[in-house]
């Protein structure tokens, strides 16, 4: 599995009865992550996650961590808060609060979803298959649904890019992989490394 971004490890580990770290104190729901969607939370109940910070000096491209087909894309109107360390610190359930697009995938290490996040600065994220999906801002959670087929990327395919850095957050399902023991907080990354082996 590898990294998807250029960055820093901002938080990595289990997903712990459907909860996900974001720092000390501070934590949010796969079920807010993910908009709603009680079908794909599920799958990640027990599962893994890595939240990776990518500052506006880094390259702001998103690649694919292992070939996936993709099957849903959701896009989860929000805020724009910082995301960097402080910030992260500081605000509740800031990755469930901020504007974020969806990736559900399935693939080489089982589903996966990939969660793009924007912040202070980054209203815009856009993926290969659909371009610009925000802005425009939209009230509600939008859902697209793919057909096997229809999107397949393969490892290292760039998947979107924002407009300049921001924070990417992956989700396994239990049994599925195993983060590399080198990378915790504040860990740096690079596009491509090692982030995981399969299980």
């Amino acid at each position: 599995v590898l990294s998807p971004v250029d960055g820093a490890v901002s938080q990595i580990g289990a997903i712990r009865e459907g909860r996900i770290f974001q720092a000390k104190g501070q934590s949010f729901t796969a079920l807010e992550l993910l908009g709603g969607d009680a079908g794909a939370a599920e799958q990640f109940r027990d599962g893994a996650f890595a939240t990776l910070y990518l500052s506006p000096r880094d390259y702001h491209r998103i690649h694919m961590p292992v070939s996936g087909v993709l099957r849903r894309m959701l896009h989860v109107p929000g805020r724009l808060f910082s995301v960097n360390p402080p910030t992260t610190r500081a605000v509740p359930r800031l990755f469930a609060r901020n504007e974020r697009v969806v990736c559900l995938f399935e693939g080489d290490a089982g589903p996966m979803a990939l969660v793009m996040v924007g912040a202070l600065n980054v209203a815009s994220i856009e993926t290969v298959w659909a371009g610009e999906v925000t802005p425009p801002q939209h009230p509600e959670v939008r859902r697209w649904d793919y057909k096997p087929g229809d999107v397949t990327l393969p490892k290292g395919a760039e998947a979107g890019r924002f407009n300049m850095g921001s924070t990417v957050i992956l989700l396994f399902a239990e049994g599925y992989i195993s983060w590399e023991p080198a990378f915790r907080a504040g860990s740096p990354v690079r596009m491509g490394v090692r982030l995981a082996t399969r299980l």
